[in-house]
């Protein structure tokens, strides 16, 4: 018998369990545009032991860890069967990324892994890396993934290991349990960070793209793209435009590049975007949002100026520090919308809105002028209105 196994297998698993049953809490008053909650809703500590211990006491005798978990992030999203799916993307120990399944009855707690990760077949040209899947349930009946397969560079000079190229790798599933690998995107561009409409448009499929020059700078790649593609199966960008630009002195100056696949209302088509900048301490990843036309997806109506979302507190801390990244959301049927995002490339998080609260701020919040001055007219126009309203609240109490 041995005594310290069987007490390390107690401590885990009673750690373990309270860990995956703990209740979350929203951290309240917020600031009326969406509630965040105390507690991230993933952790690489939420990942099953199975995954992480050999519970057999002859080859494993003080229980270590055999496979290390590095972090869960950047999860898709979908809901199915009355419950709340995530597509997670976790790293382990040796850097290597998978995608593995998620699942909660309520959408903000209680979330737990299915028994095995996902199997994603791989092409003739393997991938290194795989990672930052986008779902999809498309109007064809098929529900897509789009990610980023990452190989290294075959030009890259003798020695230099650190030369990456980067596609979007496609599957698609009627079940999330069998996949089917198609053919990578093609590409003119390198592309990490590519999703796909819910709806056909004008008979094709649409993709949103982030052309790059590399796989870290955008280089001449302007923003946010759009490409018609007429055959998914045999997926080719023919025609690329540009419809989100970057801009300097903002929060997408560097990078910027659609986060999960717009969700469709009454006004618009309501998008989730991630944007970059340079600062003292590297890049800093923000969300945003913005809206457009029902009938006309890439035409934008709206976006607010600056950040919907941005690291706070202990989300700044991690394997890859200020940066917060969303791939996944789901909107329920009355309305509700559960944001999932990443902090640091380390956990998952929710924070929950609705479809009228992101509709308003989006149509109600001033876009970005660009200019120091702009900000403080927009700024000099508000006090001014609220001071209206005080002196109208004064006349009609007196």
């Amino acid at each position: 018998m041995n005594i310290l196994f069987d007490q390390r297998l107690k401590e885990i698993t009673q750690e373990h369990e309270t860990l995956l049953k703990r209740k979350n809490e929203p951290i309240i008053p917020g600031n009326g545009i969406y509630t965040r909650y105390k507690y991230p809703v993933l952790t690489a500590m939420h990942t099953p032991l199975m995954w992480r211990y050999d519970f057999n006491p002859a080859s494993n005798p003080f229980l270590m860890e055999r496979f290390g978990i590095n972090g869960t992030f950047n999860a898709g999203a979908i809901k199915w069967d009355g419950k709340y799916i995530m597509v997670v993307r976790v790293e382990g120990n040796d850097r290597k990324s998978f995608f593995a399944i998620a699942e909660s009855p309520n959408g903000i707690d209680n979330f737990r892994f299915i028994d095995y990760p996902v199997a994603i077949p791989e092409t003739e040209n393997p991938d290194i890396n795989i990672y930052d899947m986008r779902l999809t349930a498309h109007e064809d009946g098929w529900i897509y993934g789009i990610f980023c397969s990452e190989r290294k560079d075959p030009d890259a000079p003798e020695g230099d290991l650190s030369v990456a190229i980067a596609t979007a790798g496609i599957v698609r599933t009627k079940d999330l349990k069998k996949w089917e690998r198609l053919p990578d995107l093609k590409s003119k561009s390198q592309q990490r960070n590519v999703v796909l409409h819910p709806e056909f448009v004008n008979g094709k499929y649409a993709l949103y793209t982030r052309p790059q020059d590399g796989f870290i700078d955008a280089g001449s790649g302007g923003g946010i793209g759009w490409a018609l593609i007429d055959d998914i199966e045999h997926a080719e960008i023919k025609e690329e435009t540009i419809i989100n630009f970057r801009y300097y002195h903002t929060i997408k100056e560097l990078k910027n590049g659609e986060g999960p696949h717009p969700i469709k209302t009454s006004k618009g088509w309501l998008h989730l975007a991630h944007g970059v900048r340079g600062c003292a301490a590297g890049l800093r990843y923000v969300l945003y949002l913005y809206l457009t036309d029902l009938k006309h997806p890439e035409k934008i109506i709206a976006e607010p100026a600056g950040y919907f979302m941005a690291p706070i507190g202990m989300e700044r801390i991690g394997d890859v520090s200020n940066v917060l990244f969303c791939n996944g959301w789901i909107p329920d049927e009355d309305g509700t919308v559960f944001i999932y995002y990443a902090s640091s490339d380390t956990r998952m998080h929710v924070a929950v809105s609705t479809i009228d609260q992101l509709l308003d701020y989006c149509l109600n919040t001033k876009p970005d002028g660009l200019r120091s001055a702009t900000s403080v007219q927009t700024l000099r126009t508000l006090v001014d209105k609220n001071f209206a309203c005080i002196e109208e609240t004064t006349f009609v109490n007196s």
